[in-house]
């Protein structure tokens, strides 16, 4: 998958990969992405049905977008789970881990 490809927000209808392409443009965009912030933009984007309430009462985006989220990403992306953001690899990551402390 090309990480440049572009998605017409507008574009109906939408699959959990056409989500996942708009988060791989933000994270582009911005080089970090706030699952806090993109969670609440997908639900205004697109369908509710990309966004539920976790156990902790908080909104999460649904696991069939972050499955293609991962598909896209490969191994060239991050999870910070201190600050709730994923962001590009950078060279002191160990390789192979998407999980960042």
């Amino acid at each position: 998958m090309n990480q440049k490809q572009t998605l017409n927000v507008g574009q109906k209808p939408w699959q959990p990969k056409n989500v996942a392409i708009f988060m791989l443009q933000e994270l582009n965009r911005v080089n970090y992405l706030y699952q806090e912030t993109v969670v609440w933009q997908i639900k205004e984007k697109f369908d509710d049905r990309y966004v539920y309430d976790n156990q902790n009462g908080n909104l999460a985006i649904s696991k069939d977008v972050l499955r293609e989220f991962r598909l896209l990403t490969g191994d060239n992306v991050v999870w910070e789970r201190g600050s709730r953001l994923w962001r590009k690899r950078a060279s002191y990551d160990m390789p192979g881990k998407r999980l960042a402390d």
